[in-house]
């Protein structure tokens, strides 16, 4: 069934190349001459099409009755009506005896087909339909099944689609006499489709088998490629796959070259030469209830005059599944306790501003990278976001802080005493930070223990920061100052030159220099 966007545009281009059936069904593929008439009228006569497609019934009054007499002439029985009038299918036929018949059960429960066919002859009856040598009818009466069961096996080897992309035969028109050469030409063409969706059909079958396999086998988690697993690991996949297919197919499949699988048999065939070792490895790890990790156990095994390397020793740890058990370090929490009073929330998640220099957010970021970790500490300005001052090391001490906030005061008026809101991190509790927040007779603001929507901006800030600047790349060869190089750009770039949609498309500074706030 077409959608209606697929009849539209046929209708479209049917006017559109003065109503050649040939030109459309030559360009879209669709649909048949007879139908793209049709719609071609519906459209002229309802001034458009239809949203919704009603198709008109397959079969008569005067069909529907003499299935229903058939059935409950002969036994009830479903499958001797289908099999002796070649219509309808099952469930059409329990639909009509419930419609004519009300008062009459069906004899026959609902216990699945009474024609159990191998999976070789389901496969062997969709290649017949992809083929298109005989309508889906023919195949079905052959294999004594219903059309839906020859669609329903197709589904489920080719997948949900795939049927409704079968070229259609046409049945309302005469074909064209064709040539011997053109004829042998689509006979050899067919023949090539059929045997490629064949091996295609195969090797999807062998891969399936290759995965279960390997979940059965290595124990390998569900959703793991084959290109993932090791020589040794295909190895074991072939050794346990070798009775249903050939070495060779196996091997194209796990794309393993005959070598290193013979390679790997020997390998694995041969005595383990560190059969000690590893007897002596599992004895120290359990002796250390299971807190040794490669490198004591080399200093073990050395103390027992044991010469081995510590490569060779990580690798058997490893293939035996001795792992020492180890807690996830936690991230940065400036949080050191209530060292000193603290201040009350001045902000109250109300971050509006009607001028610079009003209200300011600060809090500390970390950045891990290859070459150590980096601490951002900026303050922002709650008026236009813009980020008055900022400090970057690689210690969140309290120089970053005091440094940052020093430089922030050197940016104020005679006058502008702003409202300064951090989070109740250490740095922001300590003398220097108080006495300078004294000194220039700034307000303190703290947020609530663990409350980070007190401070919603300033982490938005770094979420935008991150997004853009350190998530989307690999930091692997950038060495510390470069890092710190190429954060301050970034800053000093959000506060120039990058645009926000609630400035009017400005930057911070554009937007003041606008609005005559500076120079």
């Amino acid at each position: 069934m077409y959608s209606y966007d697929d009849r539209i545009r046929a209708v479209r281009l049917y006017i559109q190349y003065d109503k050649s059936a040939a030109a459309v069904i030559q360009e879209l593929g669709y649909p048949e001459r007879k139908t793209l008439r049709y719609w071609y009228k519906e459209y002229l006569r309802d001034n458009g099409l239809k949203k919704k497609f009603v198709r008109s019934p397959k079969y008569n009054g005067a069909q529907k009755e003499a299935a229903v007499k058939h059935y409950m002439e002969h036994g009830k029985c479903a499958s001797r009506t289908i099999r002796a009038l070649g219509y309808p299918s099952r469930a059409l036929l329990k639909q009509w005896v419930t419609e004519l018949c009300p008062e009459e059960k069906p004899h026959c429960s609902a216990g699945g087909s009474l024609v159990h066919l191998t999976k070789e002859q389901k496969e062997a009856a969709v290649m017949e339909l992809c083929t298109k040598d005989e309508n889906v009818q023919e195949i079905a009466s052959r294999y004594q099944v219903s059309r839906c069961s020859i669609y329903q096996w197709a589904r489920e080897l080719l997948g949900e689609g795939s049927v409704s992309s079968v070229p259609k035969r046409n049945k309302t028109e005469e074909p064209k006499p064709a040539t011997i050469e053109e004829l042998q030409s689509q006979v050899n063409d067919l023949t090539k489709q059929a045997r490629e969706l064949k091996d295609e059909v195969f090797r999807l079958r062998v891969e399936r088998d290759v995965l279960e396999k390997a979940a059965e086998v290595i124990k390998k988690e569900e959703g793991v490629s084959l290109g993932s697993l090791t020589n040794r690991e295909k190895t074991d996949v072939i050794d346990a796959l070798r009775n249903r297919y050939r070495l060779k197919t196996l091997l194209s499949v796990l794309q393993m070259s005959k070598s290193s699988y013979f390679y790997q048999e020997a390998a694995m065939t041969a005595p383990d030469k560190y059969a000690d070792v590893r007897e002596k490895i599992r004895q120290a790890f359990d002796e250390s209830s299971n807190r040794y990790g490669y490198r004591r156990i080399h200093a073990a095994l050395r103390n027992e005059s044991v010469t081995v390397s510590e490569k060779v020793v990580r690798r058997l740890m490893k293939q035996d599944r001795l792992t020492v058990t180890s807690v996830r370090k936690r991230k940065y929490n400036s949080y050191k306790g209530e060292i000193t009073p603290a201040v009350p929330n001045e902000i109250k998640r109300d971050f509006h501003a009607d001028a610079p220099n009003q209200k300011w957010l600060t809090d500390i970021t970390e950045f891990s990278i290859p070459a150590g970790k980096v601490y951002l500490s900026p303050i922002i300005d709650c008026f236009d976001g813009l980020p008055v001052a900022w400090t970057i090391g690689t210690s969140p001490n309290a120089d970053l802080v005091n440094q940052m906030l020093d430089a922030a005061i050197e940016a104020l008026k005679p006058g502008e005493y702003p409202i300064v809101h951090s989070d109740r991190g250490c740095h922001y509790r300590w003398p220097g930070w108080i006495s300078r927040m004294k000194d220039a007779g700034l307000i303190r603001s703290m947020s609530k223990k663990g409350c980070s929507p007190d401070n919603s901006v300033c982490e938005g800030f770094f979420g935008r920061l991150k997004n853009e600047m350190f998530y989307s790349r690999s930091w692997q060869d950038i060495s510390i100052d470069e890092f710190i190089k190429i954060l301050d750009d970034y800053m000093h770039w959000y506060a120039e030159e990058r645009i926000k949609i609630s400035l009017g498309g400005l930057s911070p500074i554009q937007y003041r220099r606008q609005l005559g706030l500076t120079a």
